[in-house]
């Protein structure tokens, strides 16, 4: 019969061994334990009896016995190293999932799925996954880009952003722009609200009641909004928003409207109108470049919180759901920080050019 192996202590091992036995927020339950079971073995006890006294398994007892005969101190503070666990899938065919992945498509689709690689490789679906996803590989997504073809695309960005890292002195800046032909939309039937255990829901039909567009021009300094809705967006509306823009800040202060090309933003009466109030300044972004305009990012937030979601009975209802989301969004408005500079966004730029030109003249 295997007989377990004595301990014997020093004075300055049992009073280390006493240390790591109290319960404090330095020692770790484990190691309470571990010191328990070698100041019992010390004291001649059988692992049997060990184990009765601390209300621990036997096999425990005997191997932290063991461990800190081989090892001391050491051999119950740290644990052994494990062997880590053998991959279910070869090495080579780890490759091969990445490289069909990357490199191929499946007949008959766009790309690859779990099922249908697993199927082609001869793993389960859930090994794929995890392939793909140790990999960072996600076929199933595909992100959407445009490159801008404006000649004057990096003295516009750099115009812009210099706007919003370093804006003028006694000026307020403004981002501008419409969002136009906003639905009021209305369900055929009455959905069902949140419970536990299941969303909300909403039918998938609707109704369309008419549209209305919104004008939203974002101080980039403290976020806060001046908005109007309008049936239409032509330039006549667009003149009655600069008005209002006008009417709602400070006189004494330069204004520096950003906003896109859109031929309502340079109508012939637009430019006369600037002529005779030149604290108005406009900066327009470079074409294809709407995400430079950061009234988008409140776009965004209104549709997904306000619109997106919503039930319109009329136009007006729509209208006041708009008015009361800009509102509430003033009482307490931030700002968004624009963080990338120009050269960063040229940069990014002149690799996505590099790529594509790869790409076609491959």
């Amino acid at each position: 019969m295997r007989r377990a192996p004595e301990i014997h202590l020093t004075e300055k091992e049992r009073k280390r061994l006493e240390r790591a036995a109290r319960a404090s927020r330095s020692n770790p339950q484990r190691l309470v334990d571990r010191a328990k079971i070698v100041l019992l073995a010390a004291q001649g006890l059988e692992n049997k009896e060990i184990a009765l006294q601390l209300g621990q398994d036997r096999g425990k007892v005997g191997r932290w016995r063991q461990r800190y005969a081989q090892s001391g101190m050491d051999g119950i503070v740290k644990d052994k190293s494990r062997p880590g666990r053998i991959p279910a899938v070869p090495g080579e065919i780890r490759s091969k999932i990445i490289e069909k992945t990357l490199n191929s498509k499946p007949e008959g689709a766009t790309h690859w799925s779990r099922t249908l690689m697993g199927k082609a490789m001869g793993v389960s679906p859930s090994t794929v996954g995890r392939i793909w996803s140790a990999n960072g590989l996600k076929p199933h997504l595909a992100a959407t880009f445009k490159l801008s073809n404006d000649k004057h695309f990096e003295e516009k960005l750099e115009d812009i952003v210099g706007l919003y890292l370093s804006p003028p002195e006694n000026a307020i800046v403004l981002s501008c722009d419409e969002k136009s032909s906003i639905q009021a939309l209305d369900r055929t039937q009455p959905g069902l609200p949140i419970k536990k255990g299941r969303g909300s829901t909403m039918t998938h039909d609707y109704k369309r009641n008419g549209t209305t567009s919104l004008f939203a021009a974002m101080n980039t300094a403290t976020g806060s909004i001046i908005g109007t809705c309008k049936k239409r967006h032509r330039h006549q509306e667009w003149l009655e928003f600069l008005k209002l823009i006008d009417q709602e800040t400070d006189a004494e202060k330069d204004i520096h409207i950003i906003c896109d090309n859109y031929a309502t933003h340079k109508h012939a009466k637009v430019k006369a109108w600037q002529k005779r109030n030149p604290r108005f300044h406009f900066h327009f972004t470079p074409t294809s470049a709407s995400w430079l305009n950061m009234v988008e990012r409140f776009f965004r937030n209104i549709t997904d919180k306000s619109l997106r979601r919503g039930v319109f009975h009329s136009v007006d209802c729509l209208v006041k759901a708009i008015e009361e989301h800009i509102a509430l969004h003033n009482k307490d408005p931030k700002p968004f920080i624009w963080t990338a500079s120009a050269s960063d966004i040229l940069e990014k730029v002149k690799r996505g050019r590099q790529k594509l030109d790869k790409m076609q003249s491959a």
